[in-house]
């Protein structure tokens, strides 16, 4: 699987795997166990994964999420000890200590508390999407 073929749906819980476009809009498997499917129109809000960046300082003020999963992957190998229930103050400081740069002013608790759930379920269904060599593989294709 590919970072490419990731994304969310706003209103539904978890990740999903795009299959295909439709006539209606865009199927869907959501990664879970169910692997149940999920046609979207598009009306739906749908976004990919490799379009989603965070707020940072730096000098293109954001930092592609890719990059930031890949951080945590070398830093902590699937297991952060954080979930969706850990407070804000220790989701704060998971992502200092990950991305230093980020604005705290435009990053909420919230968007960490997906970005750990994101990161959490990927790590145990598509390891091989944080492989440091993924993106450089996909490049050279």
């Amino acid at each position: 699987m590919k970072f490419e073929e990731l994304a969310s749906v706003a209103g539904k819980g978890g990740l999903f795997k795009v299959l295909k476009p439709s006539k209606a809009g865009v199927i869907l498997e959501s990664l879970d166990e169910k692997k149940q499917k999920l046609v979207v129109g598009a009306d739906a809000r749908v976004s990919i994964l490799s379009e989603i960046s965070i707020y940072s300082h730096t000098e293109d003020g954001s930092t592609p999420l890719l990059d930031v999963l890949q951080s945590i992957h070398s830093e902590f190998e699937g297991d952060t000890g954080l979930d969706k229930n850990s407070s804000g103050d220790e989701l704060k400081s998971f992502l200092k200590h990950i991305l230093p740069e980020y604005d705290e002013d435009r990053v909420y608790v919230s968007d960490i508390k997906k970005l750990v759930t994101w990161y959490n379920l990927i790590a145990v269904k598509c390891p091989e999407v944080l492989a440091e060599g993924a993106t450089e593989e996909k490049e050279e294709a």
